[in-house]
């Protein structure tokens, strides 16, 4: 199959998706299976699907994640094999006629990530995999170090094995003539190890329509597309830690419509039924490459601005994406950004409080469909929300409702709230110390943040010597989950003094603002009960209803 050829990914295709924990580990897992069962028959494959560009040359349309992962094998298998013995004369033949001969490389992977494939994984002159920009090439990266470092317990007998097997391999392959084809028939392919996602066939449908309808401006529209998706999919190992390549599909067709509501992929087979589909295809590839482009520097800017993180923690990301996304795109200001991000995030952690059924969408559809260089109706909308009374429409997150809430005794229910307005409480009680210059606290630089329960669900055995109140109906039912009695700490903080005396607890408080506060409080008598509870509570409520 690759003797004597070139093969190489073609630009719509997607780039290397396989993961070690999945894939990768099966394909090894696979491979020795076979080696132990002794059927006698060649080790398959699978089937490959190629679109001939000229002589010895070709596209791989289906399969390409097989052969890029064989590929990677191969070279960590003979590298392996190099270090117990010398090739033989043959083995060299079947590396050259596999892998490379002299400086043609019979396989290639997509443009963007082909060098770092040669260089350390074919060549091995390159080994630092540190500043890899794409999520696909760290994969490749994965890959190799996964088979290295298994290899590295198999005896020579073993390698040996393993080199019989796949040099004497069988697959069955097919070949077509012209990438309309080749498009078309990608897109009806699923990859027997991972299935393509939405974006990747939306892409392949765009390019197969530019084929059909493109005449004299095919190749500048086809290079136009691929020139966009290089983009993105260099974005997308940027953004890939807080959203997936197909949210930000979804996400794109709302702000490329104007509209929260959802937009189903079928818009898209309309718009391309359409005699206007090229401009369609040009139009909303643009919008997706600054979608995956505002959504990086979002993910960026989160780290340095914490009302950005803010809005981020709350979820709701089919609705603030948008905003986030269009405001970029608007070129609002960062500082007007994280304005609107301060009081969408408000919004969204009051809702996670508040637990409302009604709807926020259709609360805010307007001000995001008239969402230009400035956002202050969108604050205004918000702040508005916040302070109505009386409207059955608007004032599920008023004021009003969320005193209802906070009064309530029990927090069981709103853990993750919680934990969010005790860090923006944090950052409060650090900035009215007067301390100007300190930067506030991020909420990932908290390791692990947990809740504590000051006192603790679980009695402690020496009961009133142990600090607390007494655990009478009236304290469990009306103290014990009140965010009074809340605090923020780091999971190993919080495992490591459990339900132990106040006293002991007390002297760990030592990190965090808010815990030093529960120092100030029992200063006096080192005694956390019901009132001081309260107190605190008093004090936390306060602040939601100001500063949230």
């Amino acid at each position: 199959m690759i003797r004597g050829n070139r093969i190489f990914v073609p630009d719509y295709q997607r780039a290397y998706s396989w993961e070690v924990e999945k894939q990768v580990s099966v394909f090894l897992n696979d491979l020795e299976d076979y080696l132990h069962s002794n059927v006698g028959t060649p080790y398959y494959f699978g089937h490959f699907l190629y679109e001939k560009k000229q002589d010895n040359e070709y596209a791989i349309i289906d399969g390409q994640q097989r052969l890029t992962t064989l590929t990677i094998f191969i070279c960590a298998l003979f590298n392996r094999i190099r270090e117990e013995r010398e090739i033989t004369e043959d083995e060299e033949i079947v590396y050259e006629n596999m892998i490379k001969r002299k400086s043609r490389y019979n396989f290639s992977t997509v443009q963007y990530d082909d060098q770092l494939f040669r260089d350390y994984v074919i060549d091995n002159v390159k080994k630092n995999p540190y500043g890899i920009d794409t999520t696909s090439g760290k994969r490749i990266v994965a890959a190799y170090d996964f088979f290295v470092k298994e290899m590295k317990t198999m005896n020579i007998e073993h390698l040996n094995s393993l080199l019989s097997s796949v040099t004497n391999a069988s697959c069955t392959t097919h070949i077509v003539n012209g990438e309309a084809e080749a498009i078309q028939m990608f897109i009806f392919q699923n990859n027997r190890g991972k299935k393509p996602s939405r974006l990747e066939v939306v892409k392949a449908q765009f390019m197969y329509n530019i084929h059909i309808y493109g005449l004299e401006d095919t190749d500048a529209l086809i290079q136009e597309v691929k020139s966009r998706f290089e983009h993105i999919y260099r974005s997308i190992s940027d953004i890939e830690d807080f959203v997936d390549e197909d949210a930000v599909l979804t996400q794109t067709l709302k702000v490329f419509f104007n509209t929260l509501w959802s937009v189903k992929y079928e818009k898209i087979d309309e718009e391309i039924a359409k005699d206007s589909r090229l401009d369609f295809i040009k139009n909303f590839t643009l919008a997706l490459d600054r979608s995956f482009n505002n959504l990086s520097r979002l993910n960026f800017d989160r780290k340095y601005n914490i009302d950005i993180e803010g809005s981020l923690l709350c979820g709701h990301y089919d609705i603030i994406l948008p905003f986030f996304i269009k405001a970029y795109t608007n070129g609002v200001e960062l500082d007007e950004i994280g304005r609107m991000a301060k009081a969408l995030g408000d919004l969204m952690l009051r809702d996670m409080i508040v637990k409302t059924r009604a709807d926020l969408i259709s609360r805010m559809n307007d001000v995001f469909v008239n969402l230009g260089t400035s956002v202050n109706d969108i604050i205004g909308r918000i702040q508005w929300m916040k302070t109505i009374e009386g409207n059955y429409w608007w004032g599920h997150w008023s004021n009003e409702e969320l005193i209802n809430v906070l009064n309530a005794p029990l927090y069981s229910n709103y853990h993750n709230a919680a934990k969010l307005i005790l860090w923006k409480y944090e950052n409060y009680l650090k900035e009215n110390e007067g301390k100007a210059g300190y930067a506030p606290i991020h909420y990932n630089s908290i390791s692990s943040a947990h809740l504590e329960h000051i006192a603790p669900q679980t009695e402690n055995g020496e009961k009133i010597a142990a600090g607390y109140d007494e655990y009478d109906e009236d304290f469990i039912n009306n103290y014990l989950l009140n965010i009074g009695n809340f605090l923020l700490l780091s999971g190993t903080h919080n495992e490591s003094i459990g339900n132990k005396p106040f006293e002991i607890k007390r002297d760990s408080y030592n990190q965090l603002r808010q815990q030093r506060e529960i120092q100030e409080m029992t200063e006096n008598d080192h005694i956390w009960d019901r009132k001081k509870i309260q107190k605190r509570k008093e004090k936390i409520v306060s602040f939601i209803l100001n500063n949230m």
